[in-house]
């Protein structure tokens, strides 16, 4: 397999042969977050075409899927050139390499020719860092604990999550380039992307723009189809809830297996949720149970103890909510049930509490 004549990691340049060597030790003796990188990289480096990922449920459960290492490297090749990336441009992994996005950072720095600096995939990943970097991508969580030393990062990505409208509001006014992903591992990392913060002039902050080679379509149940030849070999059916805008730009509204059925209006609880998220300085989701008169009724789940009766006489104020839409009863939680990659897994929150 290829690499970049231009590839540094930590600071040190590699062929092929010796950054085996390093794969190998960093497999044996490193830390978790690096012992993930040396696995990721002795399998990048095997004789196989395919590297076993397993999916983070945006299709469907999770599962085992092998990717074609040349499909990988299509997308690496999409990012870098519609993010104008240059060999030699200093990069940041805060990721961890078990991951879609982790994994992809380490194939874009191998084929663009970045300078890969990795550090342990915390909350708050910036904090040890001294330097300013070209590039990075993160997680949304790690975006907000970050806020104040954004400046060490010229563009960043974020992705694994949608990144919310309090987000997206702190982001807006840093002098650094931010893009929100849309993406999942069946499309090898993102496909989309969408700027939220820039050093100069903001245009479209509502849809998303395919990267190059990738065109659009939806179901006959509104969901978002994703025909991307170069990165996957059959069209990607997805779960996401989209209005279209031609065949390279859509807005994402919701999950389609989120949808509550509420005395037969169909309500998307991502919409809800955004326009509650100035209400709200903490994690929260809204999700449908069962209700006898409903059928299923609008429930704030939310991740703090607080006065419950207050705060729905407060959202019942918030003009922005139609009467459909303002929550019927609010569930507190001391902590929510998460994904093994960190995600809010609504489901497992809702079972553990009996609202199911």
């Amino acid at each position: 397999m290829r690499i970049h004549p231009q590839f540094k990691l930590n600071g040190c340049c590699y062929d092929s042969e010796t950054l085996k060597e390093v794969a190998a030790t960093l497999s044996k003796n490193g830390k978790p977050y690096e012992k993930a990188v040396g696995d990721f990289l002795q399998h990048w480096f095997n004789a196989s075409k395919t590297i076993a990922v397993t999916t983070s449920g945006s299709t469907g459960a999770p599962k085992k899927i092998s990717l074609q290492k040349e499909h990988m490297i299509n997308s690496a090749l999409a990012t870098g050139s519609f993010l104008s990336t240059k060999p030699g441009d200093s990069a940041l992994l805060c990721l961890s390499a078990e991951f879609i996005a982790g994994k992809m950072m380490l194939v874009r720095a191998l084929i663009l020719g970045l300078d890969l600096d990795v550090v342990a995939p915390t909350s708050e990943p910036l904090q040890s860092v001294s330097k300013t970097y070209g590039f990075c991508a993160m997680v949304p969580l790690q975006a907000r604990n970050s806020l104040s030393e954004l400046n060490k990062v010229k563009t960043l990505i974020l992705g694994g999550a949608p990144v919310s409208s309090r987000l997206a509001q702190e982001l807006k006014n840093l002098n650094t380039n931010i893009y929100e992903t849309y993406g999942m591992t069946e499309t090898v990392s993102h496909v989309a992307v969408k700027q939220i913060a820039s050093a100069g002039p903001l245009e479209n902050t509502t849809y998303f723009q395919t990267l190059p080679y990738v065109s659009i379509t939806t179901d006959t149940r509104g969901c978002l189809v994703i025909i991307a030849p170069r990165i996957s070999d059959k069209k990607v059916v997805t779960n996401d809830l989209v209005r279209l805008k031609g065949t390279t730009h859509f807005k994402w509204l919701g999950r389609y297996d989120n949808i509550i059925n509420s005395g037969g209006i169909k309500l998307i609880p991502e919409e809800i949720e955004a326009k509650l998220a100035s209400s709200l300085n903490c994690r929260f989701f809204i999700a449908g149970v069962p209700d006898a008169d409903l059928g299923e009724k609008v429930v704030l789940f939310v991740e703090a103890q607080l006065d419950k009766q207050l705060l729905l006489e407060k959202l019942k104020m918030n003009k922005e909510l139609t009467q459909f839409e303002i929550p019927k009863e609010v569930v507190t939680v001391v902590s929510f049930k998460e994904t093994k990659n960190g995600k809010v897994d609504r489901k497992a929150t809702q079972k553990s509490l009996g609202k199911t």
